[in-house]
């Protein structure tokens, strides 16, 4: 193994890699310096540029803690995210569509009983959450737990705030017997992703801006279901159509209702400005379990 040039290169890499022991791994690596070479040959970079490329990588590295993860912010202003996204949710009619989990998720958000107010003093007006878990024929599932968080009406969420010292606009709800939930919240605001270290660093570069339409993340789940995570976007939002993170699909878009007053659906009176929210969301079945092999039998026969 000598005396490569810039074609044959290719080929020694890929011998080197033919007794991995993992068949998945061997396909990896493979297919990565197949693309990484071809793309090395297709813009021919100088030394310098090279060495940029690696600086990049490594600062893109050095920002990541436990409370922030640059990589997959650039997974996902790359479009990456949603690519592994859409490979891996192929959702049957009746069942909601995915969308990126984001870097604002927490584990351990507080469990809260239905009808919850969830802001916490964060900013915004008041919004009334309603929804429904139904599995992709329409059947109820009882008890689906629903993990929910958001910005406030600023933009910010609570991790961004130093200054809290408790969760905010982040909470866990059990639906009820007919897969219902309900919650008060705050109308959220579009916001920009992280933009102080290297993602930025690349957007401001190409001329994109940071900025995320207004949406609220939701993570739902249920014995025999795959686990759903995606967003509500509110259909008056800036940016829905040039989301940074490519994140945003037409049938995730819905109305956040304005209402000047009232009643709201759970009995409190209203009397200044509000906004209501409700959707239905579908689940897809598990691989292998019982819910998948009813849904199955209940398919209409290929013609």
């Amino acid at each position: 193994m000598r005396d490569f040039d810039e074609q044959t290169i290719t080929q020694a890499v890929l011998t080197s890699f033919e007794n991995t022991p993992d068949p998945r791994l061997r396909q990896i690596l493979t297919s990565l310096t197949r693309h990484i070479h071809d793309f090395v040959r297709d813009i021919e970079p100088s030394f310098a540029e090279w060495r940029d490329c690696v600086d990049f990588l490594t600062r893109t590295g050095q920002i990541c803690d436990e409370k922030r993860q640059e990589f997959i912010l650039l997974s996902d202003t790359l479009g990456i995210s949603m690519l592994v996204d859409a490979i891996n949710h192929r959702m049957p009619e009746g069942t909601t569509e995915t969308t990126v989990l984001g870097p604002f998720f927490v584990v351990g958000a507080p469990a809260l009983p239905l009808g919850a107010d969830i802001s916490d003093g964060m900013s915004g007006e008041p919004l009334y959450v309603e929804g429904k878990v139904v599995s992709a024929s329409g059947i109820p599932l009882a008890g689906a737990t629903i993990d929910v968080w958001q910005s406030d009406g600023e933009g910010f969420y609570d991790v961004q705030m130093p200054e809290r010292d408790n969760m905010a606009l982040r909470a866990q709800f059990s639906a009820d017997a007919d897969g219902r939930f309900h919650f008060w919240s705050v109308r959220p605001s579009f916001y920009p992703i992280p933009y102080d270290g290297t993602v930025g660093d690349m957007l401001k570069a190409t001329s994109r801006h940071p900025n995320r339409p207004a949406h609220i993340h939701f993570m739902i789940r249920h014995d025999g279901y795959e686990p759903l995570v995606t967003h509500l976007f509110d259909a008056e939002s800036l940016y829905l159509d040039n989301d940074t993170v490519f994140g945003v699909k037409d049938s995730l878009i819905v109305p956040f209702e304005h209402k000047s007053s009232g009643t709201a659906p759970d009995g409190k009176a209203m009397d200044g400005s509000w906004h209501a929210l409700n959707y239905a969301f579908g689940l897809k079945p598990a691989a292998g379990s019982v819910a998948a092999s009813v849904a199955s039998a209940l398919a209409p026969a290929a013609a």
